[in-house]
């Protein structure tokens, strides 16, 4: 989603998004290629989906969130986000179906991987109590 706050009211609307990169291309002459090939790559996964009753959901969020929390800097918003150098991995209760949506992103291939092995080790522990 891309929201504007400027000259718009700041909903995620994807007509004026389109209409306000058009603007950018004409303003500045460059293509899209151009305008993104300063920014850095990064790796990332789907949304991964991992089957978790919804009596117990809430509860394991929570203990991956008091598992990370004393490791590495997180955000608690709406599940755990556990922020690395290099990347992050997320793991949140679905409000509609007994499942967590974890999500990963990094700087590397690698780096994905070990992220999403890390907090996929610790979700399955914890599960497993």
């Amino acid at each position: 989603h891309m929201f504007f706050a400027d000259r718009y009211l700041g909903f995620d609307d994807a007509i004026y998004a389109s209409c306000r990169l058009l603007e950018i291309l004409a303003d500045t002459g460059k293509t899209i290629s151009d305008l993104l090939s300063d920014v850095p790559k990064s790796y990332s996964t789907p949304e991964i989906r991992v089957e978790c009753p919804d009596n117990k959901k809430f509860s394991v969020v929570k203990k991956v969130t008091e598992y990370f929390r004393k490791r590495y800097k997180v955000i608690d918003i709406d599940g755990v986000r556990v922020l690395f150098e290099d990347g992050w991995g997320l793991v949140r209760a679905s409000n509609t179906q007994p499942v967590l949506v974890l999500r990963f992103e990094a700087m590397s291939e690698k780096r994905l991987s070990e992220i999403r092995n890390l907090i996929e080790s610790v979700l399955d522990k914890i599960q497993k109590e």
